[in-house]
């Protein structure tokens, strides 16, 4: 808890990635929210943080020779982790009441500042069977256990931090839509206080003021909606009627991204253009654009890590120092970047008894597994690709990412790579790391010669992997979607697949664009190493010294949060 000098921040977030061993996340969201807790605590801002136990975690994922994924449980022991927190709250839901607990997880920052992150849960013996476990699985069950969940975040974790005394917040930020009945229940507090029952734009503009709201999804399918008959079975009556006066049941159903776009007074997409496409989906409210970033100190690894401690010292508590990276002799960098693929070709051969090859062009493609990251685009064509690998010096890729339970489509494009995989080899080797975690997340991206990635545009929002890549002088080959277009200097920083970000183009028009370029890529790393190493230190010095939370949060604390005095608390 903060000191209550200053108005604090409560982020709310269905998950939030901690470390591999609390499996509390997915993939980039989660991975995002823990990055931005641990700049929080770096830059010193008074924050909380609210999210799920998630004692199932998301799942332990087994694949089969063929690709063929399974999963079971990634069950863990908050008691063993976490600090247990003596406040309880309670909401009711279908009816019945849900008690809640919370455990506490210390996120300390570089100069000793904390932020504390509440993981609500209900698995509590005097809870009914069927609310035992809302905070278990993350992203799982009917959307009746989603209302319910998103019930329990939004107002089991505003009364929450009620009940913890924390009075003195001054702003709730909701990342992606699923916390959005806190603004409900905020409006409940206000005509409570007035004794009203019907709110006035008075009383929204007050909750207004206290809510930021960061959108993360580029498409109108992946917002969270519920049918109007399940909302009054969940939330009951009076919340239903409340919702009903906002405006924000439409067409039969409860959108929770409107809701939040309703009761926030800023919104913001991920990337530049992931706002400009938020915006003509919602044209009605201002959305502005702030680029995400990744925690620098967490995804820098040991080699790259020792390399600015000796030569920009400011780097940890300044990420922007990593701009004079510039200065670096390249024989430096090389030197770094020989460590670190030396530790991951170490971490493959232990996790699969595959030898890669260590002079080998070693393309890194790790994130999670849905169709429209396009995992398999390296494969249109097979043959070019074995050209390309014959003729300009081999390559070698490391995949990794699991795909959701429900996502047949992802699940298929596993088995793409795993088909691909017994085509290619020996000529190109290739190999599927399972359980892709923080950990191995972050050995990959320091390890792999280039960043490979192909989204089907413009479902990047932002994408947060070659950032992690950049500040371990490993650059991008990606598609111009996301942070890609705002972080690419063609030849310096990286490469883009096809020229114009605007321009539509085919599967087969965009495979081809992908070879040539990978091509291009290939003969620059074999043939003039020197010149590939300036690339290497361009993406430290340029994308590693921008794309990165501190600089998020800092534009967050400026531009978003707006509260007096939180400037001089960072």
């Amino acid at each position: 808890m903060n000191d209550h000098s200053t108005p604090s921040i409560a982020y709310f977030s269905m998950e939030i990635a901690l470390e591999s061993s609390i499996p509390t996340y997915s993939g980039g969201l989660g991975v995002l929210a823990g990055d931005t807790v641990r700049s929080a605590a770096d830059l010193g801002l008074p924050m909380v943080a609210v999210t799920f136990v998630h004692r199932d975690g998301y799942f332990r994922q087994h694949l089969d020779p063929a690709g063929g994924q399974s999963e079971s449980p990634d069950r863990w022991d908050p008691q063993a982790r976490l600090e247990a927190v003596d406040v309880r709250t309670e909401i009711e839901i279908e009816q019945r009441l849900v008690r809640i607990r919370a455990w506490r997880y210390r996120v300390k920052g570089v100069g000793g500042a904390e932020v504390p992150v509440y993981l609500l849960d209900t698995a509590l013996e005097e809870n009914d069977e069927r609310d035992r476990g809302l905070t278990d699985s993350l992203y799982g069950g009917d959307p009746k256990y989603r209302l319910a969940q998103e019930a329990v975040l939004g107002i089991g974790g505003l009364t929450f931090l009620r009940n913890l005394h924390e009075h003195d917040v001054g702003t709730y930020h909701l990342n992606e839509g699923h916390s959005a009945l806190l603004i409900l229940s905020l409006l409940g507090e206000r005509l409570y206080e007035r004794l009203a029952a019907t709110p006035t734009e008075a009383d929204l503009e007050a909750v207004r003021r206290r809510c930021v709201f960061t959108t993360h999804t580029p498409i109108p399918a992946g917002h969270d909606r519920f049918p109007y008959d399940l909302v009054r079975s969940v939330l009951g009556e009076r919340r239903t009627i409340l919702l009903a006066n906002l405006g924000v049941l439409e067409n039969g159903e409860l959108n929770m991204t409107h809701l939040a776009l309703r009761g926030s007074r800023y919104v913001n997409g991920v990337a530049k253009r992931h706002s400009q496409i938020s915006q003509e989906l919602f044209p009605t409210v201002p959305i502005k654009a702030i680029t995400n970033g990744v925690h620098a100190l967490t995804w820098t690894s040991q080699p790259f890590a020792e390399l600015y401690d000796r030569r920009i010292s400011e780097w940890r508590r300044d990420n922007l120092y990593l701009r004079y990276a510039e200065t670096i002799p390249i024989d430096e960098i090389e030197e770094a970047h020989r460590r670190a693929k030396s530790t991951l070709l170490a971490e493959v051969r232990r996790r699969t008894d595959v030898a890669l090859d260590p002079t080998a062009m070693t393309i890194g493609f790790a994130r999670r597994a849905a169709a429209y990251k396009r995992a398999d685009m390296l494969f249109w064509d097979l043959e070019r690709l074995r050209a390309i690998a014959e003729g300009a010096g081999p390559l070698q890729v490391i995949y990794a990412g699991k795909a959701h339970p429900r996502d047949g489509e992802g699940h298929e494009v596993i088995r793409r790579v795993f088909a691909a995989k017994a085509a290619l080899d020996p000529s190109v080797r290739i190999v599927y790391l399972e359980n892709y975690d923080m950990d191995l997340a972050a050995q990959i991206v320091a390890g792999v010669d280039v960043w490979l990635n192909t989204p089907l545009r413009p479902m990047e929002a932002s994408g947060t992997s070659g950032m992690k890549a950049a500040l371990n002088g490993v650059p991008s080959l990606s598609i111009l979607d996301g942070w890609w277009i705002e972080g690419c200097v063609e030849g310096v920083t990286g490469w883009a697949i096809g020229a114009d970000a605007s321009t539509e183009a085919g599967a087969a028009e965009e495979s081809a664009a992908l070879y040539e370029a990978l091509e291009r890529v290939c003969v620059l790393f074999h043939s003039y190493p020197e010149l590939y190493a300036t690339v290497r230190r361009s993406a430290i010095s340029l994308n590693g010294s921008f794309f990165n939370t501190q600089r998020m949060l800092s534009q967050y604390a400026l531009n978003a949060y707006r509260t007096e005095g939180i400037i001089a608390a960072g």
